[in-house]
């Protein structure tokens, strides 16, 4: 007979693979995030689709005290929930809330390196960057964040990430860029900046690396790691046009249906 925890993992991989929600798993994968570490790692190892990076999650400082966790934490990006900027996307009542971020496009050759990735030496590691917008939201009949376990379980609660402008690689100030999201129809404009996000994206993006290396994962290809929200979680109060822009990057569009 299978254990729960790997009829739990089935459940959330076929709501995954076939866009469906279902009842909440039990609150024993989503209680402490060491657990939900185990059972999202199960269910990605049961997903043959490609990937395509990696998501920091839970990288807002305040979350992470409220939560009392010390730090984010990481889940798969699959290739087949990366749009371009402007497409549409469908949410549904699981869906928590819309995210903007900046995101970084990483080089294969960081799989061949076996130093510990830092401040100093993160840059050569990156080839591009981009302002994103994601879309977060469970695969399960739930509402609200609990706890980190919440999310990590379901996936890191990733539903769809839409890319904006992709440009070479540059240092800019990214410790302290103004960011927007706006959806113009309700008047619904919420203010944000990139020191949010784990002191800085940049710092987001060396702690993902350094968790898939220490993961001993090679996806032996360039990857995009998407470091985590600016704003928060901004409810999606309307369907219509969303548009996020990060000062000196750019932006991004997405029309939620």
């Amino acid at each position: 007979m299978k254990s729960l925890i790997e009829k739990t993992s089935d459940k959330l991989v076929s709501a995954f693979l076939k866009n469906k929600i279902i009842s909440p798993i039990p609150s024993k994968f989503t209680k402490k995030l060491k657990e939900a570490q185990k059972l999202r790692l199960l269910c990605e190892s049961k997903i043959k689709l490609p990937t395509i990076g990696f998501k920091a999650a839970g990288t807002g400082i305040p979350l992470i005290k409220k939560f009392k966790e010390k730090e984010p934490f990481y889940a798969s990006v699959y290739k087949r929930n990366v749009l371009k900027s402007g497409k549409k996307v469908k949410i549904n009542k699981s869906t928590l809330g819309i995210e903007l971020e900046v995101c970084y496009k990483v080089k294969k050759s960081f799989f061949n390196d076996k130093k510990l990735i830092t401040m100093r030496n993160i840059t050569k590691y990156i080839s591009h960057m981009a302002p994103c917008i994601e879309i977060v939201g469970y695969r399960q009949k739930k509402k609200g964040i609990s706890s980190f376990g919440d999310l990590c379980s379901d996936f890191g609660a990733n539903v769809k990430f839409l890319i904006g402008p992709i440009k070479k690689y540059k240092k800019i100030n990214i410790r302290n860029l103004k960011t927007n999201i706006l959806n113009k129809k309700i008047n619904q404009s919420v203010n944000g900046n990139t020191n949010t996000v784990y002191i800085n994206p940049l710092n987001s993006l060396r702690f993902v690396l350094n968790k898939v290396k220490k993961d001993k994962i090679n996806l032996k290809k360039d990857f995009w790691v998407f470091t985590g929200s600016s704003v928060g979680v901004v409810p999606i109060k309307s369907k219509g046009l969303y548009v996020g822009s990060i000062k000196n990057l750019g932006t991004v569009k997405t029309t939620i249906i």
